[in-house]
């Protein structure tokens, strides 16, 4: 039986400890609070607790021979990703693999172009410097350790319980259609079957997880409000949203690019099931989420 470790278990981590476990892995996953570890225990995942901004709470891990997934975010500031770093300093002996959620915002602002795995990295935000400084200092310790490391780089994840219901609810606006950026998503079981993929072939280096079929963000928020039945946001100039929008939504408005996709379905063999947002979207409505249904929420994220 494999042996599967997660590291940060929620909304995808959840998602990838149930079908490792449908496959016949053995799972154990690393949380922080003990709600998290309830949740993971009601679906039979063994779980440890540790906080990756404080490197005495880590416990033993069990790493020998597994295949490892790292799914925490960064910290909320600063340009370096010391969880990462903390986590890599106190696992021995290390995994035969890891698997990294990144982020496409590492490549910046490309002004609309179409953005294969072989763009340098141009993070313009210090969100996205911390996804850059995430990636390098894993590929150097895999490196190092002769792991195999594959980086997932990721837009905006959407699915059940995961859309920009409350937003539209509190009629927020958004930048006109006629200035509005490209954008990419993924839809989150094409994200999960991603994760196996890169875990099942052992595979090493970086690829773009997308859909395939970019749009805008207004487009996104149009299309989500006419599937669930509520009004389309208000649409406003670029000069209004320097004012009417938050810093983190103007930081994704400034970023244009379309990702390429096809390293993902050539190399690790994923076709989307969901490679647009018409079908997506219908799943969305249709799917039965146990984080949905017990009345958890979710707050989008945006990468």
């Amino acid at each position: 039986m494999s042996a599967v470790l997660i590291v940060g278990c929620g909304y995808v981590g959840e998602r990838v400890a149930r079908a490792e476990q449908a496959a016949g892995a053995r799972v154990s996953a690393l949380v922080r609070s003990a709600e998290g570890a309830a949740r993971l225990a009601a679906l039979g995942i063994e779980s440890l607790r540790a906080d990756l901004d404080d490197p005495a709470s880590l416990p033993a891990l069990p790493t020998a021979q597994a295949s490892l997934y790292y799914f925490v975010p960064p910290p909320s500031s600063g340009v370096t990703d010391t969880r990462l770093e903390n986590f890599l300093a106190a696992i021995a002996p290390p995994p035969a693999q890891v698997v990294l959620i990144s982020t496409t915002g590492v490549y910046g602002d490309c002004q609309g172009e179409w953005v294969t795995e072989d763009r340098p990295p141009h993070p313009v935000a210090d969100r996205a410097r911390r996804r850059l400084d995430a990636e390098q200092r894993l590929r150097a310790w895999g490196q190092a350790h002769d792991v195999p490391v594959a980086i997932l780089r990721v837009p905006g994840i959407y699915g059940p319980g995961r859309l920009p219901l409350s937003r539209l609810r509190a009629g927020e606006p958004v930048l006109r259609e006629a200035e509005s950026p490209w954008s990419n998503r993924v839809h989150v079981d094409d994200l999960v079957r991603a994760c196996l993929a890169a875990r099942a072939r052992r595979v090493h280096g970086v690829y773009n997880i997308s859909d395939g079929h970019p749009s805008t963000m207004t487009d996104y928020f149009n299309r989500v409000a006419d599937a669930v039945g509520l009004p389309r946001p208000l649409q406003i100039t670029r000069a209004q949203a320097n004012t009417a929008l938050s810093d983190g939504m103007r930081s994704y408005l400034a970023e244009s690019k379309r990702l390429d996709n096809r390293r993902m379905r050539e190399e690790l063999g994923v076709e989307p099931c969901y490679p647009d947002l018409a079908k997506g979207l219908a799943a969305c409505l249709t799917a039965v989420d146990p984080g949905y249904v017990a009345g958890r929420t979710r707050p989008g994220r945006k990468t």
